[in-house]
């Protein structure tokens, strides 16, 4: 089904796979699309460091307040791309009082102060709107959204933390070193009743726990790209974030023109395919023909099976996944085994929604397995949400909302809630099927913590409408298929004429922003001290920690605006005594600036003055922060509150073995922490210090060996080092944050 390359490919003519070639890797490089694209967007000379400008962002409402917060403290005066402002993540307004509305409000004030544009709640989630409206051949977005991904319309997108869009506000660059590039070569043609989300399931299943393509540019290519619409590309290519890759792109052809002319801009189409010659640094072929629809257990993407191999053997898979959740909670608090009944397994809900599953190509096709049937009066239950209102327009003059209707089907309005744990949250211990990006143990609403949790699963709009025409029985769609014809999208924007706020180079910038009550401004952050002494606050040996473990999403995100009432989340789904531990360090440097002595600071001194070498040091020499040690954190979501929620609390470091994404990390550097890495197992526990020496001056070398004394009942030697920063970056830490650097 799917093959991965060793080592690099030669792709010739866009069709045949070679080894070797008389055309140097170097020069043949430059023929891939994500080449030439990189180039017309770098600003730097060099092109094995890239400093990038985008074309157009994009943010939604759990991010966009924090990012003009901290660009407005940089100095900002206006947007000078056009930015995106959507509310599709707090859209039901159903927590927090009037919180969300208040960021809502300040979100419409700024698209009219700086000139922005305004997408209200419901009209569209973000990925759908930029694909309509942005997404254009040889483009590049940058969105504060992890799964900003249009490569299907030729555009390379990538999701980051808000500190990189604050730096497009403020007219700097994306910078990085030029990544590999790996082809994805899609041959043959995927069965009718295979879709999107099989096809997406089957590469992450693949590539994502060998880390194929980790921060790598996927560029999709082969004959079998023009067997699929530009919608169905569409779903695969969203799905991309989870192989935890960069970003990706796909050549483009003439259902690609016709996508964009159906939407008005036509004349951004231009033909996308590699040159003659173009040199990948891996493959990922694809047999389409052999894929077969697919579910990804939880909890995670890349837990793939074929749903036959499941229902074959489903007392032996679903059994690891018990054991898998009492390994993350040490409680037995889930069971999917009773979920079989008479051989079969019994599903208690389905969603389609959101930029995954919402799409138009999904839904009418999930009509085909439901039309004259019934969801059924028992458990389970089915609602989808259209991904904006041109496509829930569409739907509705062509009679397939009524048909879902009647069938049982609830239908929402376009909203992220079910993929981050904000709608439509599943009953405890209950089975989710989903067309949704995610499945992490913390994220459909889950709290392991409080002995909640369910198990949600990934698979394509048509097993999942075959299951719910099946009564609630997990089931493949090959098994109900029928043929059918899938009737060409209508695309009519005046739900957008009519409610979206267009205010690119429109905007007075006179005009006062609209604040509410809980909209905070950041709180000051102290810079980089010479020395520091970090306290151990919360270590988690799991293979990988994501971003809503670090941070939950769900209720939580409704406190995003106000950076201290959003921190008391950190962690609380993971380790609940992180948030009190991280105080104490803080109060303890609070105490130290203000020359109070401290019994317990004391006696860590007097280990810190027994170091060869030290000298006399005293607590005026010595920063004192917080830090967290994780196996491998950051997989998941974009939101920079992953790392400024562990700053506003005194953190001035990470340690890890890895970074599970390049922009977790790059969110510790915009918040001025220390992103150190560690080759050994950790010898240190909670609430123990590390004293690091002449930080500073380790910042101006290669980074490659920093010592570390571990001061407990002996003092122990550990070598922490720290991969390639940029010189920015270098000083954004250490002058404390992005927002101090730029104020410098």
């Amino acid at each position: 089904m799917v093959k991965l390359y060793e080592s690099g490919i030669y792709l010739l003519n866009g069709k045949e796979i070679v080894t070797e070639s008389n055309i140097s890797k170097e020069e043949a490089k430059k023929g891939t699309i994500a080449y030439s694209i990189l180039k017309s967007h770098n600003k730097n000379e060099d092109m094995k460091n890239l400093k990038m400008k985008f074309d157009a962002m994009a943010s939604h409402d759990i991010t966009f307040v924090g990012i003009i917060q901290t660009a407005k403290a940089s100095g900002m005066k206006k947007f000078p791309i056009p930015y995106v402002l959507t509310n599709c993540h707090n859209s039901l307004c159903a927590v927090g009082g009037t919180i969300n509305e208040d960021d809502h409000m300040f979100g419409l004030s700024a698209a009219k102060k700086y000139g922005g544009i305004y997408v209200p709640p419901h009209i569209a989630v973000i990925h759908q709107f930029m694909r309509e409206k942005f997404a254009g051949c040889g483009k590049m977005i940058l969105g504060s959204d992890s799964h900003t991904r249009y490569g299907a319309l030729g555009t390379i997108a990538i999701g980051e933390g808000g500190g990189e869009l604050v730096k497009q506000l403020l007219k700097q660059t994306y910078d990085i070193a030029y990544p590999e590039v790996i082809a994805v070569y899609l041959d043959g043609k995927a069965k009718p009743w295979v879709g999107p989300q099989d096809i997406a399931l089957a590469i992450i299943g693949a590539v994502f726990k060998k880390g194929y393509v980790k921060n790598k540019i996927v560029e999709f290519v082969g004959p079998g790209v023009s067997t699929m619409t530009t919608d169905f590309r569409n779903g695969i290519d969203v799905m991309t974030t989870e192989t935890a890759c960069l970003s990706s792109i796909w050549r483009t052809d003439e259902d690609t023109r016709e996508f964009l002319k159906l939407h008005g801009r036509e004349d951004e189409y231009k033909e996308l395919n590699p040159k003659d010659v173009a040199y990948y640094d891996g493959c990922v072929y694809i047999d389409l023909n052999t894929v077969k629809p697919m579910i990804a257990l939880p909890f995670h993407p890349s837990n793939v099976y074929e749903i036959d191999e499941l229902n074959k053997n489903p007392y032996e898979i679903l059994k690891k996944v018990e054991e898998e959740a009492e390994s993350l909670t040490g409680k037995r608090i889930l069971s999917l085994t009773d979920k079989i009944v008479d051989g079969k397994i019994m599903v208690q809900q389905g969603i389609i929604a959101g930029c995954a599953g919402g799409n138009y190509t999904n839904l009418v096709e999930a009509v085909n397995y439901l039309e004259g049937k019934s969801c059924g009066n028992g458990e389970f239950s089915l609602s989808v949400y259209p991904s904006s209102q041109p496509v829930f327009t569409d739907l509705l003059k062509k009679g397939v909302i009524t048909d879902l209707t009647n069938s049982g089907v609830i239908i929402r309005t376009a909203f992220c809630g079910p993929c981050f744990g904000a709608g439509d949250t599943p009953t405890n211990n209950g089975l989710s099927i989903r067309h949704t990006t995610r499945n992490f143990p913390n994220r459909e609403g889950s709290k392991p913590g409080v002995g909640q949790m369910s198990a949600v699963a990934l698979m394509d709009a048509r097993s999942i409408a075959a299951t719910a025409a099946n009564g609630g029985i997990l089931t493949s769609a090959e098994t109900l298929y029928k043929e059918h014809n899938i009737s060409d999208y209508n695309y009519d924007e005046t739900s957008y004429k009519n409610r979206v706020y267009y205010g690119f180079n429109k905007g007075n910038y006179e005009e006062e922003l609209k604040y509410g009550p809980n909209i905070k401004d950041w709180p000051e952050m102290d810079k980089l001290s010479d020395n520091i002494l970090l306290k151990v606050c919360s270590k988690i040996m799991d293979p990988v920690t994501t971003t809503d473990e670090l941070i939950p999403s769900g209720e939580t995100s409704s406190y995003r605006s106000n950076p201290l009432g959003l921190a008391e989340f950190t962690l609380s789904r993971r380790d609940p005594n992180y948030v009190t531990k991280a105080k104490n360090v803080r109060k303890l440097e609070d105490e130290r600036k203000n020359n109070t002595e401290d019994k317990e600071l004391i006696e860590v001194v007097k280990k810190i003055n027994k170091i060869p070498g030290e000298g006399e040091i005293t607590l005026k020499d010595i920063q004192i922060g917080s830090t967290i040690y994780a196996v491998k954190p950051g997989d998941g979501s974009a939101r920079e509150q992953a790392a400024s929620c562990q700053r506003v609390l005194g953190a001035l470091a990470n340690i890890c073995e890895e970074y599970a994404t390049k922009r977790y990390r790059s969110n510790l550097i915009n918040w001025g922490m220390l992103p150190f890495q560690m080759k050994e197992s950790p010898v240190f526990d909670v609430d123990d210090y590390i004293y690091i020496p002449n930080i500073k001056e380790m910042l101006k070398g290669d980074m490659k060996e920093i010592p570390a004394y571990v001061l407990g009942n002996d003092i122990q030697e550990i070598i922490l080092y720290i991969s390639n920063l940029t010189e920015t970056e270098k000083e954004i830490i250490k002058a404390g944050c992005l927002i101090n650097f730029n104020r410098k």
